[in-house]
């Protein structure tokens, strides 16, 4: 099983990440061993897609990167506080 997660980061911002073991990753980016969120501490984990494949994950993230994936996303996916 592979996962597309959302986090949301200290600044609001929303960083989209794919993985195949969620709770390890979403460790490393509390603890600040991912280069991309470490000066966005404290990450919290607001919604995350199961798919089969590797592939298939990889093709959601850079969807949800895009313009119109993070406009589904924040409208569909993400639950914001």
């Amino acid at each position: 099983m592979w996962y597309v997660y959302f986090l949301q980061l200290s600044n609001g911002d929303i960083y989209v990440g794919s993985t195949n073991n969620l709770k390890r990753r979403f460790s490393s980016h509390r603890a600040g061993y991912v280069h991309s969120t470490r000066a966005y501490l404290p990450v919290v984990l607001r919604s995350h897609v199961a798919v089969e494949t590797e592939e298939h994950a990889r093709e959601l993230e850079i969807y949800f990167k895009s313009a119109s994936g993070k406009a589904v996303a924040l409208k569909r996916l993400i639950r914001r506080n």
